[in-house]
């Protein structure tokens, strides 16, 4: 204790007069602990362990290898990105807890902005100089989605100059203004202003509208795939748009200000995964 004796017994009867205890009992022979002293050293033990616990986590969080972390995504991002960012994240850093929300563009960017998201994966990159983002997804097809009666149903593309006939379900442009401005950039392109009878902003509702009625909705070429649009047993079948091809590019975007060093920890992560896709892509 780098202490002498005397310097030892003089802080150690200070500590008994703080506590109005006594912590130990002595004779010529020795020195023992009281009922009361070995208590206290049991919890004395406690505080000093939780202590060196609070020493470790703090610079672990500033290593940003634990912590907590919100993630807000879309479907393309669940499907080709988030689940190796996501193994990747918990081999590198375990003790981060990571919460996870399925959004539209719109949602997500609020959630950025109040601080109830960390990170988020969204259509388009936003501009505002409160945000940092990267491109981690580019040129995802845009397809329309029919009804299994509907006249296009059994085709494998439609030019996006038929859209102006057709009464189009769409969701609100505040939801997801990229995809929205995709969507109606391509119809413009090809001379066809939308007819939008009706907005929805649930992507598993407008396949059942769709279903029932004789509309035309849209979803990315990644949704449509993996709900098995067109397959043996589904309501709803996807088809091509072409000339031109409507696309959106997905970008991870998280805040500008942001002090929490997991999100460091998960773009790389995230930055990793795309660097090995475009790798494997091209090899």
């Amino acid at each position: 204790m780098h202490l002498s004796q005397p310097s030892l017994s003089a802080q150690l009867q200070k500590l008994e007069r703080s506590l109005d205890v006594s912590l130990v009992v002595r004779n010529s022979h020795e020195v023992r602990l009281t009922a009361s002293g070995v208590e206290f050293a049991k919890q004395a033990r406690m505080v000093i362990a939780q202590m060196d616990k609070a020493v470790e986590h703090t610079r672990s969080t500033a290593a940003g290898r634990s912590g907590a972390l919100t993630v807000s995504y879309n479907f393309p991002a669940s499907r080709h990105v988030l689940p190796s960012a996501l193994t990747a994240m918990n081999e590198r850093h375990p003790k981060v807890v990571v919460s996870l929300c399925e959004k539209r563009t719109g949602p997500q960017l609020d959630g950025l902005t109040n601080g109830s998201v960390d990170v988020a994966m969204v259509y388009g990159r936003p501009h505002s100089d409160g945000f940092r983002s990267r491109k981690i997804l580019s040129k995802i097809p845009i397809v329309a989605v029919v009804g299994r009666s509907h006249p296009w149903a059994g085709r494998t593309s439609v030019r996006c100059a038929e859209l102006a006939g057709e009464r189009c379900v769409l969701f609100a442009r505040e939801q997801c203004p990229a995809m929205y401005d995709a969507i109606v950039s391509a119809a413009a392109d090809a001379k066809a202003t939308l007819s939008i009878v009706q907005t929805s902003d649930d992507p598993s509702g407008t396949a059942h509208m769709v279903a029932i009625k004789p509309y035309v909705a849209f979803a990315s070429l990644s949704r449509a795939a993996a709900v098995g649009m067109g397959t043996v047993g589904a309501s709803s079948v996807a088809v091509k748009l072409v000339d031109p091809i409507p696309t959106i590019d997905l970008y991870m975007v998280w805040s500008a200000s942001t002090v929490n060093s997991a999100v460091d920890a998960f773009v790389e992560c995230v930055d990793d995964v795309c660097a090995a896709a475009e790798d494997t892509s091209a090899a």
